[in-house]
Formats: structure tokens, C-alpha cells, sequence
């Protein structure tokens, strides 16, 4: 294990070096971040945690959090562009529900987090 002195910090190139291997790619980064950024706001989170539990329309999900259904409607369409939801027409009525499995898992390890 090559250590460098490097203005007074001992610099592990071989960790750096087996680190750097495996990093993403910055574009795979910057999606990430964007990913987590949807995750910023309690109104979506609050619609996330709603649909996990059942599918629900526009109106449904407004009653229930107590929103408009246009605030409710745009949310949910910053959730859909950032693959969050997905949408499914039922005559006039629109129903929203998770994309997949993912998105479930990311909302229970931060509410894990937040607990512990």
C-alpha cells in the first residue's frame, strides 16, 4: 500500500485508484442527483408514500392530502417526467401508481433512516 505525502495528508493511491475504477460517470451522477431532487419536497413524498399503499386518481390523492387537484395534477407530472409514477386511463378517469418496485425500496430505506 503506496502512501503519499500531500500537503500534510497521507494520500492512499491505491484506494484512490481502486475507488476511480468503479466511480459513474458524471452524466450517471448528475441523473442521480436530479433522482434525489425529486425526492426533495414533502408534497411529492406525501403522493409517493399514498400511491404505495394503492393506485388513485387526481381527485383521490387531492382529498386525502388535503391539496388542490391542480397542485395535486402538477406534482404528480414531476413525479411521471422523473419515472417516479405511471399513469393509466380508466374511461375519463386517470389512476397513478409507483413505476416499480424501486421506488417503494427508496422511500422505505429513508424513512428507515430518519427513524433509527
Amino acid at each position: 500500500m503506496e502512501e503519499i505525502l500531500n500537503d500534510d495528508c497521507n494520500v492512499n493511491q491505491d484506494i484512490i485508484n481502486k475507488i476511480a475504477e468503479v466511480m459513474p460517470d458524471e452524466s450517471v451522477l448528475y441523473d442521480v442527483s436530479e433522482l434525489l431532487k425529486v425526492f426533495g419536497d414533502t408534497t411529492r413524498i406525501r403522493i409517493i408514500f399514498v400511491l404505495s399503499r394503492s393506485e388513485m386518481c387526481v381527485c383521490d390523492i387531492a382529498n386525502l392530502l388535503g391539496l388542490t387537484q391542480s397542485a395535486t395534477s402538477h406534482q404528480l407530472r414531476v413525479l411521471k417526467q422523473a419515472r417516479l409514477v405511471k399513469a393509466r386511463r380508466n374511461g375519463k378517469t386517470i389512476f397513478y401508481s409507483l413505476c416499480d418496485d424501486h421506488v417503494q425500496k427508496i422511500l422505505n430505506c429513508a424513512m428507515e433512516h430518519v427513524k433509527e
